[in-house]
């Protein structure tokens, strides 16, 4: 009778891990604060002294896109890109700095906080500009910027950090050696949750990246500052996963906001475009939508589940209209007020907010 009683449980424990195994790993519905958003605009009364051209920029009156974010005395600090009209495409790129007391409503600093200046960095940064901001923040609270470059040819991933999220020092580029002249960009840093901060977090002895805006790619690093680029048997980048045929990720992968530790694993939300002769039909041709990845945990470079379809797509007529078309790019988020806070960029034009509220 024990024997039976001790197998039925033992059965039962399985079956309830089984269904623990099984259940959604994925975190939703994020639900877009239709209220408030956009949250950002571009202002065309905004100027700075640009220190490259020697004159007064308007250096937000095209556009406003990529959010990065994190928590600082009870209050969302935001680092936007903010674009210009001035050179190549569609202007200069900056980095600009706004603050929120509740996650929705946002008072602008003056100025860009981040830009291209006469330093080191000028050769890779100018005319373009900088981009694709993402932030994470160490044990000491130091800020870690992963920023691409842009000098109108070559978009390069790099870092930079900072203690008050507003006067940075430039490390220079992520990838060097025989990767320093590839095409590069969107690095996001693996953290886990400490209470409302991101902190940088490290998994068998190394920090971890992905990065990319074709397939994910994956570097590590010891001091969040110089980092190796994974490799496989060929010598090639490691890729970590990559675009899916007749799905809403058909053509890229791209990496959102900060990947973070959870029980089950790492979350990673990714960005992609629907593109192609392999394309989901059933999403307009070049839509950008979000999906979720769940990485092992004690393997950062090794898939466990990923999403089957989207779970945020361009639905609102500011993210269907503007710069380019149908996007949702989501790039920042933040743990604030027993929330998720998910920042994105709409048809890469404004910036708008969306919340999850997990069952505690």
């Amino acid at each position: 009778m024990r024997n039976f009683m001790f197998l039925s449980l033992l059965v039962f424990l399985l079956a309830c891990d089984a269904r623990h195994d099984s259940g959604n790993w994925q975190w939703e519905p994020f639900v877009k604060a239709d209220s408030v958003n956009p949250i950002l605009q571009p202002d065309s009364a905004a100027s700075f002294l640009c220190p490259l051209r020697k004159q007064l920029v308007r250096w937000e009156e095209n556009n406003v896109l990529n959010p990065a974010t994190a928590v600082q005395d009870g209050k969302i600090y935001m680092l936007y890109r903010a674009q210009d009209k001035i050179g190549i495409l569609s202007g200069t790129s900056r980095l600009g700095l706004a603050v929120s007391e509740d996650g929705l409503h946002f008072i602008k600093e003056k100025e860009p906080v981040f830009h291209p200046d006469e330093d080191s960095m000028k050769t890779y940064e100018w005319p373009g500009g900088v981009e694709d901001p993402r932030l994470a923040e160490t044990e000491d609270g130091r800020y870690i910027l992963t920023y691409t470059a842009w000098d109108g040819k070559t978009a390069r991933l790099c870092i930079a950090s900072s203690t008050n999220l507003r006067n940075w020092t430039k490390h220079g580029l992520v990838l060097t050696g025989k990767y320093k002249d590839m095409w590069s960009k969107s690095g996001a840093i693996v953290c886990r949750q400490k209470g409302d901060k991101l902190i940088a977090a490290k998994v068998n002895g190394k920090y971890w990246m992905y990065w990319g805006d074709t397939k994910i790619f994956i570097c590590t690093s010891e001091d969040l500052i110089h980092w190796v680029p994974m490799e496989n048997e060929k010598a090639e980048l490691q890729v970590l996963f990559g675009p899916r045929k007749n799905k809403f990720d058909s053509d890229l992968v791209e990496p959102g906001p900060s990947p973070v530790i959870t029980d089950r694993g790492i979350l990673f939300i990714y960005n992609s475009r629907n593109f192609g002769p392999d394309r989901d039909k059933n999403l307009p041709e070049g839509t950008y939508c979000a999906g979720q990845v769940l990485i092992d945990g004690a393997d950062p470079a090794h898939v466990l589940k990923r999403s089957d379809t989207y779970f945020f797509k361009p639905d609102k007529e500011y993210e269907i209209k503007g710069q380019v078309g149908n996007v949702c790019f989501l790039e920042g988020w933040a743990p604030f007020k027993n929330k998720w806070f998910l920042y994105y960029g709409t048809a890469d034009s404004r910036i708008g907010v969306a919340v999850y509220s997990p069952v505690i």
